[in-house]
């Protein structure tokens, strides 16, 4: 499976970044092999926007499960229509969230304020 995760740094060492649309890079992880590539997040650089940047820039990847700390309400509901499923997880090292993630130990996310399946 190819996740997605908010991440610090550039490799499996780096911790994940809290910040979704700020988080300077996505890191794509197989979670089978633990083959990934690092991407520069255009979001962590921009004035305004920067969640819906981060979000529409996420799609273009075509992860469909994401691990961050928290997007915002905006680049959640990008991500959600794009398909894209998101799961909270604590500041760790990279490596340590993909553990969590294939334990099943994650749990998905809905946006902050909203309840289960509001729009």
């Amino acid at each position: 499976m190819r996740i997605g995760i908010s991440a610090a740094g550039k490799d499996l060492d780096a911790l994940l970044d809290p910040r979704f649309g700020r988080c300077p890079y996505f890191l794509i992880v197989d979670t089978e092999t633990k083959e990934f590539e690092a991407v520069d997040n255009p979001g962590s650089t921009a004035g305004g926007g920067a969640g819906i940047k981060a979000a529409q820039a996420f799609l273009r990847l075509e992860a469909k499960e994401l691990v961050t700390g928290q997007a915002g309400p905006n680049a959640f509901e990008v991500l959600v229509e794009g398909g894209v499923k998101i799961y909270q997880a604590p500041q760790l090292k990279i490596s340590e969230v993909i553990e969590l993630y294939k334990n099943g130990d994650l749990k998905e996310t809905t946006p902050a304020g909203r309840g289960r399946g509001a729009r």
